[in-house]
């Protein structure tokens, strides 16, 4: 039992991939008996967002810091997360209507009744956006209403600093409860991806499985794009380095990034090269790349960007300029919000597809191409928290040239 748990999470998932796939190809009725695994695993997803959504997002706003720290760093910084995300949302979003993933399949259509009518008015859905009764939402489970007001919420605590410190920590200790409980679901995850991997596989065709490989090929290229185009451009013109020599000089942090697939694993290594390859003082990085590790979720962002077009095409929703400021929006706020545990992703691909009202039966899906776009995701994430610290740090004139050019 030890040795099982001692194996990673993301290697049990495959393991369940596998299993499934081969139940699902081998026996139909075995498929069918395990099938109740899988529906309880989407319950518990479900039960999930509306507190983890919550706390999560309200817990990560609050640790943007005090205000009066917000206005030499932070207020850089936290500008850099949100900025970040936009691009990296907006990149995703936009090689999605490029190339059309999910397109060349019809039949996710079944899934949704009259999924064609449904189109997004710009004004409508933007006054939708802010709830009239906030346990109303949470009990209908409007989660981009919640996200609203988790944002008012988060804003108002960080104003009001040391005399709400008191609830500032219980939403927090309410944001690490709903990351243990997250833990739990997902030690469960194995069994409900096999139960529906099993499920779905007799259904999907060779159509589907070409748009998932699309899916796939476009996630990689937009992470690259942004990786070896954009942040290199931001950091030649905004921070005036060369932008090569910075790249060489956080490979280190690269590598482990690709290889942990971990955020949090990464961010020793991160802090090393900030301090003794990019000469940033320790009250810059100390600060922000902790904060980055928490709230600057680029990859996520893409994700999110390049999922919601790609759900869209599968299920048949209508996609308007309206849709996709709101899909940009959701990429900018749920990577600030994601939380930081391992085959999270899955657990925030819920949230995203109950917040756009549609059915869960792309999860599997999802869950099983997470492992081979985890990598570049999480790479974009601590280069994005690095390029930002190193931002903030020259254009405050505290970077050490120096050290930087040795």
């Amino acid at each position: 039992m030890n040795q099982l748990k001692n194996i990673p999470l993301w290697k049990k998932i495959l393991a369940g991939i596998i299993i499934g796939l081969g139940i699902g190809f081998l026996s139909t009725d075995v498929a069918v008996f395990i099938s109740p695994l899988g529906n309880v695993f989407l319950r518990m997803l479900k039960m999930l967002i509306v507190p983890l959504v919550f706390f999560s997002i309200t817990s990560g706003i609050c640790k943007m810091g005090d205000v009066k720290q917000l206005r030499t760093v932070g207020s850089r910084y936290v500008l850099w997360i949100v900025v970040s995300a936009i691009i990296s949302a907006a990149v995703g979003v936009g090689v999605a209507l490029i190339f059309q993933p999910g397109q060349g399949t019809t039949e996710f259509l079944t899934t949704m009744e009259a999924g064609s009518e449904v189109s997004y008015s710009f004004i409508e859905n933007v006054i939708h956006w802010f709830p009239t009764n906030v346990v109303e939402s949470a009990v209908n489970a409007d989660m981009l209403q919640i996200i609203v007001f988790c944002m008012f919420l988060g804003i108002a605590l960080l104003t009001l600093g040391e005399k709400v410190h008191g609830l500032v920590k219980l939403i927090d200790q309410g944001s690490e409860a709903m990351l243990k409980i997250t833990e739990f679901i997902m030690e469960f995850s194995p069994i409900g991806i096999m139960s529906l991997m099993a499920t779905m596989v007799s259904t999907v065709s060779g159509a589907m499985m070409k748009e998932i490989m699309i899916f796939l090929v476009l996630d990689i290229l937009s992470a690259a794009i942004i990786l070896i185009i954009i942040y290199p451009l931001i950091i030649k013109f905004i921070a005036k380095i060369n932008p090569f020599k910075f790249m060489q000089k956080i490979a280190p942090a690269m590598l482990v990034a690709i290889s942990t697939t971990s955020s949090a694993a990464t961010l020793p290594v991160s802090m090393k090269t900030a301090d003794e390859e990019l000469g940033i003082p320790e009250n810059v990085y100390g600060f922000a790349l902790p904060l980055g590790n928490t709230c600057g979720m680029s990859g996520f962002a893409l994700f999110v960007g390049m999922c919601c077009i790609f759900a869209s095409n599968l299920y048949g929703f209508d996609i308007t300029f309206g849709g996709v400021l709101q899909f940009i929006f959701l990429g900018m706020v749920l990577s600030i919000g994601a939380a930081g545990v391992k085959g999270a992703g899955v657990v925030m691909s819920t949230v995203l597809l109950e917040t756009l009202g549609m059915p869960l039966t792309l999860i599997p899906i999802l869950a099983a191409v997470w492992p081979v776009i985890d990598p570049a995701h999480t790479v974009l994430n601590n280069v994005g928290d690095l390029c930002g610290t190193t931002i903030v740090a020259k254009r405050l004139g505290l970077m050490d040239m120096k050290v930087f050019d040795k």
